[in-house]
């Protein structure tokens, strides 16, 4: 393998072409990067519980019809049962082999079980950003017009850490842990992203007023990061006030970063802005490993089975997938085709108010094609 290695030659304009072609998302030369052969991607994939067969199937289904250079490797994990602990370790050691996987989402279990297998995945692969994007689609229903904007979320720390015990019978004692090191390697992620992507503004969101040591040193750090950045403008909020403001004007939110817990809150409040959690798709990325998955992690178990589901997030998602493999004109014309269902045609699942069946959406999508 080394030998292979050091006879490839790669010139450093080479290096630098591929790294702003990539999205921000790993940012390692190709030769550890996503694994292509032949002109062929191979991906990870793990359909998620509830929906996620469905949803994943429509994707396949939409790649095949669309002839994208893209091969899956399935496993098809749970979060309903602990004895997929070894098939988590078969998915782990595919995504290590192939850098990049497309999921749905994993069942955790409430109060009691297992640890939440999504949660372990990022941190097991130091997959640290969390990247969601809340858009207005043209012709879906919204409580507000012009919404645009990016949650980057932290992954790996905050009070997703996990470190819980029991002090004292009936007294809980959960660790929130921020690091100065994460947070500005987040803070810079979100403040990269808005220069990349051409917008204006990064909001930092926290509740330093409250836990003034672990938010302070996040917000602390934030402000420190942004000042290395005077081309893009930045303010704070406070968390509880954030959730207030994107209810009542969206609109003047453009890129938010922010600890882990309230990542998942806000998500949540702009999937329910623009239309709901099936249109709403998302991204994992990390130094040397990326993710796709919906942007609003909702299993979805409660119709799961009934040919209902939305599969638009998971099939938005693969298309920042594509973008991530540079494989650009795929990407396009299955978003066009997506949009076009959905805005020009009015095919539409339950969940946006419509009739069709997901197998229904996904025909009509692969007809836009």
């Amino acid at each position: 393998m080394f030998g292979r290695l050091a006879r490839q030659t790669t010139t450093v304009k080479q290096v630098a072409s591929r790294l702003s072609a990539r999205a921000m998302g790993t940012v390692v030369e190709d030769s550890v990067g996503p694994k292509c052969y032949g002109g062929t991607y191979t991906v990870t994939l793990i359909p998620g519980d509830g929906i996620g067969q469905e949803t994943a199937t429509s994707v396949k289904t939409v790649f095949d019809a669309a002839k994208v250079p893209v091969q899956f490797e399935q496993f098809d994990l749970s979060g309903f049962t602990s004895e997929s602990d070894n098939l988590m370790q078969e998915a782990l050691a595919s995504l290590r082999r192939n850098k990049v996987g497309l999921k749905g989402i994993l069942y955790t279990p409430i109060r009691k079980g297992h640890s939440s297998f999504n949660v372990a995945m990022r941190k097991e692969l130091d997959i640290y950003a969390s990247v969601a994007h809340c858009k207005n689609i043209p012709g879906i229903d919204a409580r507000h017009k012009n919404v645009d904007f990016v949650i980057i979320r932290e992954n790996t720390e905050g009070e997703y850490s996990g470190l819980e015990h029991q002090s004292f019978p009936g007294v809980v004692e959960s660790l929130k842990i921020i690091t100065r090191p994460k947070t500005e390697r987040i803070a810079r992620y979100a403040f990269d992203y808005a220069l990349r992507n051409n917008r204006k503004k990064v909001t930092i969101v926290h509740k330093a007023n409250i836990m003034k040591l672990a938010d302070g040193l996040f917000l602390n750090t934030c402000r420190a990061v942004a000042r290395e950045y005077p081309s893009i403008q930045y303010n704070d909020m406070i968390v509880d006030n954030t959730a207030m403001q994107l209810v009542s004007k969206p609109q003047q939110f453009d890129v938010m970063v922010m600890p882990n817990l309230y990542g998942s809150i806000v998500s949540n409040i702009g999937a329910g802005l623009i239309g709901g959690p099936g249109i709403v798709p998302g991204a994992n990325y990390g130094r040397e490993f990326a993710i796709f998955e919906p942007g609003s992690r909702h299993v979805a178990k409660d119709i799961q089975g009934r040919n209902t589901a939305n599969p638009s997030s998971l099939i938005l998602s693969s298309v920042m997938m594509l973008r991530h493999l540079q494989l650009n004109e795929h990407a396009d014309q299955i978003e066009k085709a997506v949009n076009k269902t959905l805005s020009v045609d009015g095919v539409r699942t339950p969940d946006l108010g419509g009739s069709q069946s997901t197998t229904e959406f996904t025909k009509a999508v692969i007809r836009n094609l």
